[in-house]
């Protein structure tokens, strides 16, 4: 019997991680590229009481019995699904459609990585800088920051849909001979959430690559636009319903053989 109270234990726990996935899923609804979590299972050791046999004349039990021992929750998968794209006019927004990635300069040798394209104009050493709200450099595809003149006003900023990155100077196109640097990866579920809608690379993602030496599949850059959350509010609140009574069946579960422990004892008596 004390089975039972572990296996639905493990139950309850495992479900109250579920809620709290799905509770970082809708508080992160309207946050810029937020890409939706879903956490995955495992079923945990099972217990054979009996093997299946057979006899010498190919007569016996043709099937095992087991019984399980709970479950466990193995890893969270990041959909990498693409979110609506919003029209805003801000010369400094950047929204990807494709898989590609930002490249954000966090600390003085580490490159982290963005799909929130929501960047700022910050001043400094005579230039301007594309920086995050957090004031981190937004790099080129050669890893240097991206920087304008700094009599060049936000509004003469041209960002082509190949990140080719220009500026109007007196009425004309000037050519800055950059693009913003836009990478992929192999296994972008292997990247490692930081916070702040950053990524950083692991064994499991693979190194990145620049879309500049891709010849498919590149991505498409939008100035102006922005992309939003990829969370559906309707379907995290029907499983986040779901988990609630998965939740519940679990402590039903413990209630159940926590009587049955009772009846067992008063038995003796």
């Amino acid at each position: 019997m004390m089975r039972s109270l572990w296996t639905a234990a493990s139950g309850m726990t495992a479900q109250q991680l579920h809620v709290d996935t799905i509770s970082n899923n809708i508080s992160n609804v309207d946050t810029n590229s937020y890409k939706k979590e879903r956490l995955e299972f495992k079923s945990l050791l099972y217990q054979t009481m009996e093997r299946a046999s057979l006899d010498e004349a190919d007569t016996g039990k043709p099937v095992n019995l087991q019984v399980g021992l709970g479950v466990r929750p193995i890893a969270t998968s990041r959909i990498f699904a693409q979110g609506n794209v919003e029209r805003t006019e801000v010369k400094t927004d950047v929204a990807i459609e494709g898989d590609g990635f930002f490249m954000i300069r966090t600390g003085e040798n580490e490159v982290s990585y963005t799909r929130d394209g929501s960047f700022k104009i910050s001043l400094g050493n005579g230039e301007n800088n594309l920086v995050t709200s957090e004031g981190y450099y937004v790099l080129n595809s050669d890893g240097e920051p991206v920087t304008f003149p700094q009599n060049v006003p936000v509004d003469n900023i041209i960002i082509g849909e190949n990140g080719a990155i220009k500026y109007l100077e007196n009425g004309e196109e000037q050519d800055t001979g950059t693009t913003l640097g836009v990478v992929q990866f192999n296994n972008p579920q292997g990247l490692e959430a930081i916070g702040g809608n950053l990524y950083k690379t692991t064994v499991a993602s693979g190194e990145p690559i620049l879309e500049t030496d891709l010849e498919n599949n590149k991505s498409r850059v939008a100035q102006g636009f922005l992309e939003l959350s990829n969370v559906n509010i309707a379907e995290e609140m029907i499983n986040l319903i779901v988990a609630q009574r998965a939740y519940e069946l679990n402590s039903k579960a413990i209630t159940t053989s926590d009587e049955m422990l009772q009846l067992a004892n008063n038995l003796k008596k």
